[in-house]
């Protein structure tokens, strides 16, 4: 199985509330399509620096961030 690793983008376009311009709301339906059609297709994997970034902000939007993520296996930051 390939693994995909999940950028904190994807994860905001994801669960972020509709988009009011054209291009974010495609880039938002195109991120839904694939959540809801492709990943279990692939082994998912974020980082320690995605699960920071979702953590920060709005505390609504971080809990449907972070809500998102749970379970999405982890690579360790190292130098390489």
């Amino acid at each position: 199985m390939q693994i995909v690793y999940l950028e904190t983008s994807f994860i905001s376009y994801l669960t972020a509330r509709p988009s009011r311009t054209i291009i974010g709301a495609a880039h938002q339906e195109i991120t839904r399509d694939w959540w809801s059609r492709k990943r279990t297709t692939f082994e998912l994997r974020i980082s320690e620096l995605v699960v920071r970034e979702c953590a920060a902000g709005d505390p609504e939007a971080a809990q449907r961030r972070l809500d998102a993520i749970t379970g999405i296996g982890r690579l360790e930051i190292n130098e390489r």
